[in-house]
């Protein structure tokens, strides 16, 4: 399941679980490339539980989005991460040095509080 939501004129959320259809990634995609078209300087919440890989379709139906997906990142400043798994929050984090004006910080599920504190203040 990929579900998008904008709960705030500046920030979307990203739920992502378990295996993702190349079905899915397209609506998912489509729904986040939309909703994020008039955001500016935006926040992101990525919530990420009992993560698959996708299949081979989900992975062409990205690929072929990726410069769109690549143009949206300037309209965010900030991303926290919440995941069950510890390496989903180190891949995230790494992500996020690696990506200069885009800072990514990494969350246990438990801490979503705190996640939505930093989002709003920069600090958890």
């Amino acid at each position: 399941m990929l579900t998008i939501t904008k709960p705030e004129e500046n920030r979307v959320d990203i739920d992502l679980s378990g295996k993702i259809s190349a079905d899915e990634m397209a609506k998912g995609l489509d729904d986040l490339l939309e909703q994020s078209q008039d955001v500016n300087k935006g926040k992101m919440l990525y919530s990420i539980t009992s993560f698959a890989f996708p299949d081979l379709g989900a992975i062409a139906v990205e690929m072929a989005r990726l410069p769109k997906l690549f143009g949206l990142l300037g309209r965010f400043d900030r991303c926290a991460v919440l995941s069950d798994a510890a390496w989903l929050r180190t891949a995230a984090e790494i992500e996020g040095a690696l990506i200069p004006g885009f800072d990514i910080k990494a969350f246990d599920l438990t801490e979503r509080d705190a996640a939505e504190a930093w989002l709003k203040t920069g600090m958890a």
